[in-house]
């Protein structure tokens, strides 16, 4: 059964040669456990600048996907130490992408918990940097 919860989302990049850029947002958001899978379901905003998105993160043992619909489209598949290829559609154009998680860690229940997920990324076959996203999720 889907319920609703508050989700405290900290999201940092970490880029060569820049600062690194942290968003932090609380939102409203639906948990759903299907099966040995759980589906953690929330719309973006203006403070993600990626506003009219849904994100939908899909956690399963061994294995976390990413995947955004709406005014971009993309997939990221993420399996700890193993490369996975997708494509990034945005309004203006289509990236290849690869990711590498170096961490996947969760702990959920019917009563909220944490999500740990921290990954290389490589953008068009260059380096793009480092992303770690911290979850939490409580329900209402």
């Amino acid at each position: 059964m889907k319920q609703n919860v508050v989700l405290s989302i900290c999201g940092r990049q970490f880029y060569e040669a820049q600062e690194p850029e942290t968003i932090e947002l609380v939102t409203e958001g639906t948990i759903e456990r299907v099966g040995d899978e759980w589906e953690i379901c929330y719309e973006e905003s203006d403070l993600t600048g990626m506003a009219g998105v849904t994100t939908i993160f899909r956690v399963a043992p061994g294995q976390i996907t990413l995947t955004r619909t709406g005014r971009l489209h993309s997939q990221m598949v993420f399996q700890l130490g193993m490369l996975h290829e997708s494509l990034y559609q945005m309004e203006f154009g289509t990236l290849m992408i690869t990711v590498c998680a170096t961490r996947m860690e969760y702990h959920i229940t019917e009563q909220g918990g944490t999500v740990d997920l921290t990954y290389g990324i490589d953008i068009e076959q260059s380096a793009g940097g480092v992303v770690d996203y911290h979850l939490e999720i409580r329900t209402k």
